[in-house]
């Protein structure tokens, strides 16, 4: 147990002070999508790494939770939209359980947003619009991968991705029917501002009656 212990890797002077800026309830929008426009262009201004990558949270049939980070895609009033395979592990736990939760780390800035809500696929043509704005690479890499499943090789992916590359070796690549996005609707968001002393400021958007109230939260 001793030598357990003088293995472990103190981790506890891992810390800094967060700065003063703050966050003031007088300073928020009413509309918590409209929030998070502002703070993600100030994230893009600031040239925050990836600032549309996002922790997506899912939950098996055992109640098991899953993360993996997700590229946000595009975003409005309706909600927060994200492409995948539908037969990946996500798909299936969104199938059989469509609340899912999103975080946001945009840790240089000392802020983080989290949404909660359920997930549902958007259309096909929808799907289409986006697909056809992927680079011809990436479209193809759609086609190559079944998300998730057990594989023997690498050599396997790079033999399956000669072969569709040949198959769509001339005109527009088809969208994959088992490919497309989901939409996160929204039913409260939570945006955080690192504080010093760690009193972090909080504030929860949460959806009652078509209205949006805010709360602030104890860090």
């Amino acid at each position: 147990m001793a030598d357990d212990y003088e293995r472990r890797m103190d981790l506890s002077d891992f810390r800094r002070e967060y700065s003063s800026r703050g966050l003031h309830r007088d300073a928020l929008k009413a509309d918590p999508v409209a929030q998070f426009a502002e703070w993600f262009g100030h994230a893009t201004e600031l040239q925050v790494p990836e600032p549309n990558a996002m922790v997506l949270a899912t939950v098996d049939a055992r109640g098991m939770p899953y993360q993996r980070t997700v590229l946000l895609k595009y975003f409005d009033a309706a909600g927060f939209v994200f492409f995948t395979n539908f037969d990946s592990r996500k798909s299936r736990h969104i199938a059989a359980n469509p609340l899912v939760s999103a975080l946001f780390p945009w840790i240089t800035l000392e802020r983080q947003v989290i949404v909660q809500g359920h997930a549902e696929k958007i259309s096909t043509a929808e799907s289409l619009r986006y697909f056809t704005t992927r680079p011809r690479e990436s479209q193809i890499g759609a086609w190559v991968s079944n998300q998730s499943e057990v594989i023997t090789s690498r050599k396997f992916l790079l033999q399956k991705l000669a072969e569709i590359r040949t198959k769509f070796s001339h005109g527009a690549i088809p969208l994959p029917s088992f490919w497309g996005g989901y939409r996160i609707v929204p039913q409260s968001i939570e945006f955080w501002q690192g504080g010093p002393a760690r009193l972090h400021d909080r504030f929860l958007y949460q959806l009652s009656n078509a209205a949006w109230h805010i709360d602030r939260l104890a860090p």
